[in-house]
């Protein structure tokens, strides 16, 4: 029990990581329809950010401040990989709306762009970053059960992430704009909405909060220029399983991925643990095309 109990904390603590990276991807494929491949290099360049930061404290500030890089870490990772979405999608991405292929292909030779250059900037061999020392150890609970502070962390900073991105969609006029195009384009922009504007704005949040899940997957191991490779298909799977554009669904489809994948690999092994977890989603994708949840909008008759 105890071991299985451990398992079911460990899928939590996955599925808070997809979240993180997820929440991002279903607001921008959610509103522009675009197949982003390079959603994981966003996620690998956060990643890379946090390193930095690391690194930084280490030469200017000493060992003294370094338990503290990590708080900074978390929103440079979010404004420089924000940052580099924006320039990606006034350069490029904004041509290929409308273009499902050519978006997918084009978006996949970006990632493959931003691996080489974290190869000739960081070299191929993966780089550790190491926490800091308040996040060392755990919680004891039910005897020998222990839970990492890590793995809480990164539980938390998710719920403070799908706060954050609530409170914005909901409660501010950039949010409802967003909403609003994301419901009905034509009709938005007769309304005076800049829908270019709320394009680039989606697609620099949503990259930021790629950055932030690879921050925090600096938590759990060494990190490399195909760290996105990893996360990008999980990350899909849970944007088409939750309902696009839906926050409520991609908690839901995080946390149906996460402990699944958990689950099954318990009772098999991690290959086919993975092939159980494609095929449950791919029966239930057949029994409601449009996810847990779907956008509601209306569509007038002519």
């Amino acid at each position: 029990m105890d071991s299985y109990l451990l398992q079911i904390f460990n899928g939590i603590s996955v599925s808070s990581v997809l979240l993180l990276a997820a929440l991002g991807l279903a607001i921008t494929f959610g509103l522009m329809r675009i197949i982003n491949m390079a959603h994981g290099e966003m996620i690998m360049i956060g990643a890379y950010t946090t390193y930095m930061v690391q690194n930084l404290f280490i030469s200017f500030l000493g060992e003294r401040y370094f338990d503290l890089y990590f708080i900074a870490a978390i929103p440079l990772s979010f404004l420089i990989t924000g940052f580099v979405g924006y320039l990606l999608e006034i350069s490029i991405v904004k041509r290929l709306y409308g273009r499902t292929l050519d978006s997918l292909l084009a978006t996949w030779g970006i990632s493959l762009i931003l691996q080489q250059l974290a190869r000739n900037i960081f070299g191929a061999p993966n780089v550790d970053v190491r926490s800091p020392r308040w996040l060392n150890g755990g919680v004891v609970v039910f005897g020998n059960i222990q839970l990492p502070y890590k793995r809480l962390f990164i539980i938390l900073l998710a719920a403070l992430c799908i706060a954050g991105v609530y409170l914005f969609l909901f409660k501010s006029d950039s949010g409802r704009r967003i909403r609003a195009v994301m419901q009905n384009r034509s009709m938005a922009e007769s309304l005076g909405i800049n829908t270019r504007k709320v394009d680039s704005m989606t697609f620099a949040i949503g990259s930021g909060l790629a950055g932030i899940a690879g921050c925090a997957l600096t938590l759990l191991g060494s990190i490399g220029p195909t760290l996105g490779t990893n996360y990008i298909v999980d990350t899909f799977m849970v944007v088409v399983l939750g309902g696009v554009g839906r926050i409520i669904g991609t908690v839901a489809g995080a946390a149906a991925i996460g402990i699944g994948n958990t689950t099954f690999e318990y009772f098999t092994n991690a290959s086919l643990g993975k092939v159980l977890v494609f095929l449950a989603v791919i029966l239930f994708l057949q029994w409601k095309p449009q996810g847990f949840f779907s956008v509601s909008s209306r569509v007038l008759d002519e």
